[in-house]
């Protein structure tokens, strides 16, 4: 089988000879994309007492050029990396992470120190040391766990657990009476040194715990915790849910003025809407009474021809003047019955009606 190096040389020469997405390769500086396939592991890293060692061969500490140029997959190199890791954090994850990436073909042995080491030499910590070992057994980097660590790594130690090299950061680690505890490693050459992640520690998370701790105590006190269980005394107690009923009243005023920032604007949205259809509708109301009542409106004209129209139905139709004159007829008298007088007549009618008279007395003669 060939080492890990040279499959991903081959598959990068192949995927240069090739073109990659959207006719890209791999100098444009497109990262190569990984198969399909779950890159991490499905158990944890087991315990140093559940791994066997082949104590038949011998033990042969290989240098840092050989481990740099590779050594063979059945002789990895044995890296050493060591800590409290309490709250496991990604501090501690990318320190391992480069502790596994150190050489081409690394096994990882993480070693844990106990509490009873911890306490002694450095402090109580947040998480007992079960708790530790099982953080770090799931880290996907570790391939063994070294429980109950030494504090100062002796000889005996490292030729137990066959180690290559010992993986920290550069900075002097002082500690025990000692100005570096890992000087005699360096010495020995068989320091790995790591870079440590900016802005996040142990120490860091804990005295945010400490600053905000009134924050999480009233927070625990509402999930359920008693005051007991997080050491918190009887006035503090209540100190708390005192300030946990007026920030819900708070929290309840902040709500309402929301609430009532969100009705005001609806209301001044809507009514900024109904002053502008208001005035719309006020234009077309003041356009119409205008078309009908103005001066120049339809109403005036509406007038006039219904004038017009009742003058022509009062005066009498005229006789057009142009037109010839006929002699009239003269119209058989009406006698009176039983008189020969003629009724009663105008004096304007009286000469007319004296010329019918005439007419009639004539024609009886001649009759």
């Amino acid at each position: 089988m060939e080492p890990p190096t040279s499959s991903r040389l081959n598959s990068r020469k192949r995927r240069k000879d090739g073109s990659g997405p959207n006719g890209a390769t791999e100098l444009d500086g497109i990262p190569p994309k990984m198969s399909r396939r779950s890159l991490g592991l499905r158990e944890p890293a087991p315990f140093s007492d559940e791994v066997e060692l082949d104590y038949s061969k011998p033990y042969v500490r290989v240098t840092y050029e050989e481990a740099l140029r590779g050594t063979p997959l059945d002789r990895p190199v044995r890296v050493y990396a060591d800590g409290i890791f309490d709250l496991f954090h990604s501090g501690h994850a990318r320190a391992l992470m480069q502790a596994k990436n150190l050489f081409p073909n690394t096994y990882l042995i993480v070693g844990v120190c106990s509490d009873e080491l911890t306490h002694n030499f450095k402090g109580f910590t947040v998480m007992n040391e079960n708790e530790r070992y099982d953080a770090v057994q799931h880290c996907r980097y570790v391939d063994e766990v070294v429980r109950n660590a030494p504090w100062t790594l002796t000889p005996e130690f490292l030729a137990e657990h066959r180690i290559d090299f010992v993986a920290h950061d550069d900075i002097p680690y002082s500690s025990a009476g000692s100005d570096d505890v890992y000087k005699h490693i360096k010495e020995a050459g068989m320091f790995a040194p790591t870079q440590r992640t900016e802005g996040i520690s142990t120490s860091d998370i804990i005295t945010r715990i400490v600053r905000d701790y009134d924050v999480y105590a009233r927070r625990n006190l509402q999930r359920g915790y008693t005051a007991k269980e997080l050491n918190v005394s009887f006035i503090n107690e209540k100190k708390y849910h005192l300030q946990e009923r007026v920030d819900k009243v708070k929290k309840r005023v902040k709500d309402v003025e929301e609430k009532s920032k969100e009705f005001v604007q609806k209301v001044e949205e809507k009514s900024i809407d109904l002053i502008q259809k208001w005035e719309e509708k006020s234009r077309e109301f003041i356009g119409n009474f205008l078309e009908m009542f103005g001066p120049e409106g339809a109403l005036k004209h509406m007038l006039k021809e219904g004038k017009g129209r009742m003058l022509q139905a009062i005066s009498p139709k005229q006789s057009p003047s142009s037109s010839p004159t006929h002699d009239r007829s003269p119209s058989p008298s009406f006698r009176w019955p039983f008189s020969t007088k003629t009724p009663p007549s105008s004096p304007a009618n009286r000469s007319r009606n004296e010329s019918a008279v005439t007419y009639d007395i004539s024609e009886d003669e001649e009759d």
